[in-house]
């Protein structure tokens, strides 16, 4: 099979039927094998019904359904798992995307030998203050954390080949980061393709402004596996040492001063004890020593996790 289109989609009844003829025109136009994989992830309207329908007079239709709503992570894992095609395209069921963009993506994985293509909505139509303006900051700080540089991490309308999608694991709220999961997984030849916007013709956005707080969470757990997942040391270990040296060179300094009072210059002072920088530095050193031993396990379990899967492959061989 040359194509699977995953559309993964929350309340989109007005749109779908529309959409399935444009895909299939295209695709038909241009001799590609398909199937169209929907996603309805716990829609509350008809979306379902008419996934059903078009099942049953389309065989290259196919339709999964969640009895609530994941989010579209979720759904976008579930659609790659059941994708058969050669070239995995995305896009959003509202038809703010173009399928008339479908055969030069095929074209720019299958000919051009890329492992993805993200689109990028150079022109857009949507609320500047509620999508435009916070989407810049978010692929800005997605550019400079990842190395990547592509203008739109979100955009729905993505072509991926086919070994991409099967070793990437996207959850939680990643899908808006797969090209960063695809970089980390080892797919290099990643790309853009300035792709053409539509303002939403029927419904409302499904997205709050939740998604933003959600979305810089995710950029910093991606930046911190990204540097990190294999060297957990580098970091807790280093920051674990400094601050059990800086609470260890405190509690040693708050200590000499009281020794030098005492019995130097025979001054009575308060107790240690009785400093409330003492426990400052006790508690700093009690910190860094956590956070050495979270590194120093973390690097036991990678180490091990390792061995394992190298007695794995040499059992395989």
């Amino acid at each position: 099979m040359n194509l699977s289109i995953v559309i993964p989609l929350l309340n989109e009844e007005e749109s779908l039927l529309e959409l399935y003829e444009w895909i299939k025109r295209v695709v038909q136009e241009n001799n590609l094998s398909y199937e169209i994989i929907f996603i309805d992830d716990g829609s509350s309207d008809n979306s379902w019904d008419v996934i059903r329908s078009l099942q049953h007079k389309d065989t290259h239709v196919k339709g999964i359904r969640f009895q609530r709503n994941f989010g579209k992570s979720q759904a976008l894992h579930a659609g790659f798992k059941l994708a058969q095609g050669e070239v995995v395209i995305t896009m959003d069921a509202d038809l703010q995307d173009n399928p008339d963009e479908i055969p030069e993506l095929y074209k720019m994985i299958t000919e051009d030998n890329n492992d993805l293509v993200s689109g990028w909505k150079k022109k857009r139509y949507d609320s500047k203050i509620r999508k435009n303006i916070p989407s810049k900051f978010f692929n800005w700080a997605a550019r400079k954390t990842s190395g990547l540089h592509l203008h739109d991490f979100n955009c729905g309308l993505k072509a991926y080949n086919r070994d991409v999608v099967k070793n990437i694991n996207v959850h939680g709220e990643m899908h808006r980061y797969i090209p960063v999961l695809a970089k980390n997984a080892g797919f290099t030849k990643i790309t853009e393709k300035v792709v053409q916007h539509q303002a939403r013709k029927y419904g409302v956005t499904k997205f709050g402004m939740n998604r933003f707080i959600n979305g810089f969470l995710d950029l910093i757990t991606i930046w911190f596996v990204s540097k990190f997942a294999k060297r957990p040391m580098h970091l807790f270990g280093l920051w674990g040492t400094l601050m059990f040296f800086v609470g260890f060179l405190s509690a040693f300094y708050i200590g000499a001063i009281k020794l030098l009072h005492l019995y130097y210059f025979h001054i009575p002072t308060r107790l240690v004890t009785d400093n409330p920088w003492f426990y400052i530095a006790l508690t700093t050193m009690v910190i860094g020593t956590a956070l050495f031993l979270a590194g120093f396990l973390g690097e036991i379990i990678i180490r091990t996790n390792q061995d394992i899967e190298r007695y794995r492959i040499a059992e395989e061989i």
